[in-house]
């Protein structure tokens, strides 16, 4: 790896160390799961308030923050790829704290999703560079190996996200929330300009223009590797959206959990950041490849397996069923996240930015789509979510076999 390319540049300013590197990246890219799961338990208060006459249409406080960051991962990929990483995600910083503002005075439903649009818009900055700065510092398995620790700290956000979007609502009202969705994006803000030097030195800097803009894309779609893990992730982040837009009907609705959703939330995404760091520790051994594979087969055969149980059940089975079966098919989650991300972003280290913006954009724009889909068709029972995750598993499962049926052997 060229010396140009590491952290710090030749600054006199001292960067972070691995450890501080990390968790400062990981709190960067939580904003996106603090500002979708703290909002769950909320999303009853928020339809009434706003005279939403639908239930099912609640959700679309959730995936309307996805449809914004599809979008505006193209917009600040390429920027930083031409003004750098730290001016590109302060940007949307600042997006993501004028959507906050205006989610926070909404009179209506539709004010509150022009703002969670906006929101998701500016989130897409901190989110898609960050991973274009771990690109520029990292290769190949060390890279799986630093985005596998990210996910770890990063997923320690939305095991407790709900409870802090439930303990405000204890104390205060919803737009509360948003309250402190502005303190996180000045605190991290901060943090960061002062503490992360540029990654990107000028000499690889390229101009802001549209026509190389398309060339490039066209380029990177063209890349077997690159489109085929950006739609696998499309298929398998649509079946997580699906579960994340409904989980609150489903746990404090269907199964009556009331304020213990938190809870069973906040395990279900623990399992998933302990799959991410075991994932740290095998991915040097066994590759990305064969461990996306095998986690991708394992939530297609647990899902037509326990699609058949809740049908049986009249698409009501105990909750003790529901969780067995999704324990471990979110410990392969945490499997497929941190990998596909990076296998995706291989080839991609001459245009981070770029690349991990159209393999983002691509990837979250199907999932919205997907996870829409899935969660506008809950009709009482955990039927379409669990038809979603094996529809979406097998056609995600068939996409890896296509892409890594075209690659050689090396992980």
């Amino acid at each position: 790896m060229p010396a140009a390319d590491k952290i710090p540049p030749p600054a006199a300013r001292s960067g972070p160390g691995f450890v501080e590197f990390v968790i400062m990246i990981a709190l960067m890219t939580s904003m996106v799961a603090l500002s979708i799961d703290a909002m769950l338990p909320a999303l009853p208060f928020i339809a009434s308030d706003l005279g939403l006459a639908n239930p099912n249409d609640s959700p679309y406080v959730i995936t309307v923050f996805f449809a914004g960051m599809a979008s505006g991962q193209l917009v600040f990929g390429p920027l930083s790829d031409s003004v750098g990483r730290r001016p590109a995600i302060i940007a949307g910083l600042c997006v993501f704290a004028a959507g906050s503002l205006l989610s926070l005075f909404a009179a209506d439903y539709t004010q509150m999703l022009l703002g969670r649009l906006l929101q998701g818009f500016g989130a897409a900055g901190p989110r898609i560079v960050s991973i274009a700065l771990v690109r520029d510092s990292y290769r190949g398995r060390e890279m799986a190996r630093v985005m596998s620790f990210i996910m770890t700290v990063f997923i320690l956000v939305p095991v407790f996200a709900p409870a802090v979007g439930q303990g405000i609502l204890l104390i205060a009202d919803w737009r509360t929330i948003f309250g402190l969705f502005l303190a996180l994006a000045f605190g991290i803000g901060s943090w960061f300009w002062a503490r992360q030097p540029e990654t990107l030195v000028p000499a690889h800097r390229v101009s802001f223009s549209l026509a190389r803009l398309a060339l490039d894309t066209l380029g990177i779609l063209r890349l077997r590797a690159a489109l085929g893990y950006a739609l696998t992730m499309g298929f398998v982040f649509g079946a997580f959206i699906g579960y994340l837009a409904s989980s609150q009907q489903i746990f404090q609705v269907q199964y009556g959990l009331g304020k213990l959703f938190p809870l069973y939330f906040g395990i279900l995404a623990g399992i998933i950041g302990c799959a991410s760091l075991v994932n740290a520790r095998l991915v040097t051994r066994l590759g990305m490849r064969r461990l996306s594979k095998l986690a991708l087969q394992a939530m297609c055969l647990l899902s037509a397996g326990f699609l058949l149980l809740a049908w049986y059940r009249g698409g009501h089975p105990q909750l003790s069923w529901l969780m067995l079966y999704l324990l471990p098919l979110f410990f392969c989650f945490g499997i497929l996240f941190g990998n596909l991300y990076a296998m995706a972003m291989e080839p991609l280290g001459h245009i981070a930015g770029l690349g991990s913006a159209v393999v983002g954009s691509l990837a979250t724009f199907i999932s919205a789509i997907f996870g829409t889909l899935v969660s506008s068709a809950y009709d009482g029972t955990v039927l379409p979510l669990v038809l979603g995750f094996t529809l979406l598993g097998l056609g995600g499962l068939a996409i890896l076999q296509w892409t890594q049926s075209g690659l050689g052997d090396e992980d």
